[in-house]
């Protein structure tokens, strides 16, 4: 496997903090950068590795070594102008994943104009939800049922192409249960165990995240 992934997160309210704190708690790499020193000295106590800058100013970005992450959340909604600019800056020094929380569907639609990956709302996706996805490498989506068991869309592993969920047992290797299956565009709830699954499948299944790690 390779290295883990590293994030930074630009803003620091309630949605951002939940995010860096959700991501640091489950070991990964974070860097949490507001313009605000306040929101900054706050967080610090959940996150380690806190900046106070202005991250429109494409010098102050660079400096912070921005380039060398691999997602940025840029959780500032309530500012459009700071997080157009943000968006822009990180793309133009080569972050891959760039993702941003908006609070319009038109803020949503210039944000990815200007070249966010992924939009967000904070209403429908909590800061919790978002980390849990982006740690859970092949993992589509998570939408958590209860404390221990959530409903994940699932990337088929390039083995389990070809054979059947009778072979592949998954219950009892892994705990999963296989509720349907996506494939070229439609949704199947009535599962045939014995029908091999296409390479480019997607699974929905019930289980302990947690549990998937042996899948990563």
């Amino acid at each position: 496997m390779g290295r883990n992934r590293s994030y930074a997160v630009f803003g620091l309210g309630r949605y951002g903090r939940a995010v860096a704190k959700e991501l640091v708690v489950n070991g990964a790499e974070v860097l949490a950068v507001d313009i605000d020193e306040n929101l900054v000295n706050d967080a610090i106590t959940d996150i380690p590795y806190c900046k106070c800058a202005d991250v429109t100013d494409a010098e102050v970005v660079r400096r912070l070594g921005i380039a060398n992450v691999d997602v940025v959340i840029i959780a500032m909604a309530t500012n459009l102008e700071a997080s157009v600019m943000a968006a822009m800056l990180c793309k133009e020094i080569g972050v891959k994943t760039v993702i941003a929380k908006c609070s319009s569907e038109m803020n949503c639609r210039i944000l990815s104009k200007v070249g966010a990956d992924r939009v967000v709302f904070p209403e429908s996706e909590s800061g919790i939800r978002l980390a849990k996805n982006l740690l859970s490498s092949g993992f589509v989506d998570i939408v958590e049922l209860a404390r221990d068991v959530s409903m994940i869309e699932l990337e088929i592993r390039p083995e389990w192409a070809g054979r059947n969920l009778i072979e592949l047992d998954l219950r009892k290797k892994y705990g999963i249960n296989v509720v349907a299956i996506l494939h070229g565009g439609s949704v199947c709830v009535n599962i045939d165990p014995a029908q091999p699954l296409a390479e480019d499948a997607r699974l929905i299944v019930i289980a302990n995240p947690a549990k998937l790690n042996k899948l990563i």
